[in-house]
This record gives structure tokens, sequence and C-alpha cells, in this order.
């Protein structure tokens, strides 16, 4: 059958809200915090979605998704609750598809005023080829 495929999900949080809720706005530590989760289990991150308010039934949670095979994890379910419309919904849609769905529940990092600028310097900056390091 091979390896447990996972589908990270991050929210799409917009850069104004940084000094508010760094972890939110942070996509990229969400997705690592995923990998990390996924790797300790043997299992396999073959997507990682970027959303915020998505849909339960929407078309790009479940292309390719199999039953059995993949799963859904977010770093916690804030996560879950910013980046779809509804947790329970996309739970439900889940079990009824037999598709796990896990949240990673590490602690969120602290972010000091040097992690917030490299985050807003990689997110302001995209386009400049700056990739955050």
């Amino acid at each position: 059958m091979g390896p447990v495929r996972v589908t990270a999900i991050a929210s799409l949080t917009p850069l104004e809200e940084l000094d508010a809720d760094p972890f939110l706005v942070d996509s990229r530590s969400q997705h690592a915090m995923c990998a990390r989760w996924a790797a300790e289990r043997g299992y396999v991150v073959s997507r990682e979605l970027l959303v915020r308010g998505l849909r339960a039934d929407h078309g790009v949670l479940w292309d390719g998704v199999r039953p059995g095979v993949d799963l859904f994890v977010a770093p916690s379910r804030r996560v879950l609750e910013s980046a779809l419309s509804s947790v329970e919904e996309f739970a439900a849609e889940c079990a009824r598809r037999g598709v796990r769905v896990e949240t990673v529940g590490c602690a969120e990092p602290a972010y000091d005023a040097q992690m917030k600028a490299r985050v807003h310097r990689r997110l302001s900056m995209p386009t400049a080829g700056y990739d955050g390091r």
C-alpha cells in the first residue's frame, strides 16, 4: 500500500496580523511543525495547503486523497479554525470519506521581535527572491 501520505494544512493569515498572532501568519513554521510530526511517524508529506476559511467539501482539500492511505494534519485546532470554515464539518467529511485528521498538539513557538522581523521580511519580499534565512 505504501507510506501514509500527509496533507499539511496551514492558515493563510494576512501579514497585517503579525503582531497580534505571529504563529498564524508564519505558515512556514506551521508546515515545518507538520513535517516534523509526519517524519516522527514515518509518514510522507505529499501536499502542503495554505488556506483560510475553506469549505469542508472544497476540491482542493480532496484532490487525490485516498481513504486509508492519506491523512490531514495541522499544527493545532486553532490553525484548523482559521484555515477552514468549519472544523466540525471538515471532521465529519473526513469521517465520511474514511480519512483521518490529526493535530500536532505541540506548543506554538514564542515570537520575539527578531523572529517577527524575519517573518515580515520573508512575506513582504517574496518576489525579490528573499527566502527568510
